[in-house]
C-alpha cells in the first residue's frame, strides 16, 4: 500500500449471498466490531434487493455501499437490470463491473466491460473494475498480455479528469472460491503491471493515484502479507466479507500503521 498518494479499499463482494433479514443481522454484528477504520475506505457490496436496506442501515457509519453490477443503459427495455442512475438514487457509491462470474457465465465482454465503466462514471458511481487469467492462461504465460488487454479495453474512452474515480480489482480467475491465493509476489507483480499500463496510457501522477486491489481469496490470514505490497491497496473480498469477524479482521490488517 502506498497512502501518501492514494486510498486503501477493502471491499466485501457478497455475491448471491445474504437476505434482507440477513443483511440487518450482518449490520448489527459489523458495526460495533468495525468502529471507526483510519485508514482504509470500507466498501460492502450487496446484492440489488439489499441495496436500499444496507445503505440506510450504513448510514451513520463509515461504510459505503457498491452494487455487484450494472447496466450500460440508463433507461430501456432491458427487463431485469439496474442503471447506473438508478444505483446512484439509492445511495450507492461504487459498482463492480466486470468480475469473472459476470464474464463467465453472463458472457460479459471486455467491450460491454468498458460501455459499463462508462455508464458508471457518467453517473457519478465509482466502478470496480476487475481483471484477472484463469490457469490455463497463467500457465500458457500470457497473464500480463491479457492483463493489459483487458485494462485498455476497460480504459477506453475514460478521460484522464474521470480516473481519480476508477479502482482496479485483480483478480486471478483460478484463485476465486478455491482457496487457492496468488503469492504475495505474483500478486503484486500483476498489480504493478496494472499501474504501469494506466502510466502509459495517463502518466505517473494518474498511475499513482488509482487503487488497485487484490481479489483472489483474501482472508484473515493472508491480508497482512499481501497488503504489504506496494501496490496492492486494499482487497476485494469474498468469502471473508460474508462472516463480520473476518471481515474486520481484514479491514484491521489494512489499518496497521
Amino acid at each position: 500500500m502506498n497512502r501518501r498518494y492514494r486510498k486503501t479499499i477493502i471491499a466485501g463482494n457478497w455475491k448471491m449471498n445474504k437476505t434482507l433479514s440477513e443483511t440487518r443481522a450482518f449490520a448489527e454484528e459489523l458495526k460495533p466490531l468495525l468502529g471507526r477504520p483510519k485508514w482504509c475506505e470500507v466498501v460492502l457490496c450487496a446484492p440489488f434487493v439489499n441495496l436500499q436496506a444496507a445503505t440506510r442501515l450504513f448510514k451513520d457509519s463509515r461504510v459505503s455501499i457498491a452494487a455487484e453490477n450494472c447496466h450500460y443503459e440508463s433507461s430501456g427495455a432491458y427487463t431485469g437490470e439496474v442503471s447506473a442512475e438508478m444505483l446512484k438514487e439509492l445511495g450507492v457509491k461504487y459498482v463492480i463491473i466486470g468480475h469473472s462470474e459476470r464474464r463467465q457465465y453472463y458472457n460479459e465482454t471486455d467491450f460491454t466491460v468498458n460501455k459499463k465503466v462508462k455508464a458508471a462514471l457518467e453517473a457519478g458511481l465509482r466502478p470496480i473494475i476487475c481483471v484477472g487469467e484463469s490457469l490455463e492462461q497463467r500457465e500458457l504465460g500470457v497473464t500480463l498480455e491479457l492483463i493489459s488487454y483487458q485494462v485498455k479495453c476497460a480504459l477506453a474512452g475514460v478521460p484522464a479528469e474521470k480516473m481519480r474515480h476508477v479502482v482496479f480489482a485483480y483478480e486471478p480467475i483460478w484463485a476465486i472460491g478455491t482457496g487457492k491465493t496468488a503469492t504475495s509476489a505474483e500478486a503484486q507483480e500483476v498489480c504493478e503491471h496494472i499501474r504501469t499500463i494506466i502510466r502509459k496510457l495517463y502518466g505517473a501522477r494518474v498511475a499513482r493515484s488509482v487503487t488497485v486491489q487484490y481479489g483472489g481469496s483474501m482472508n484473515p490470514k493472508n491480508a497482512q502479507e499481501l497488503l504489504a505490497q506496494p501496490d496492492i491497496d486494499g482487497g476485494l473480498i469474498g468469502g471473508a466479507s460474508l462472516k463480520a469477524d473476518q471481515f474486520v479482521e481484514i479491514v484491521n490488517a489494512a489499518n496497521q500503521d
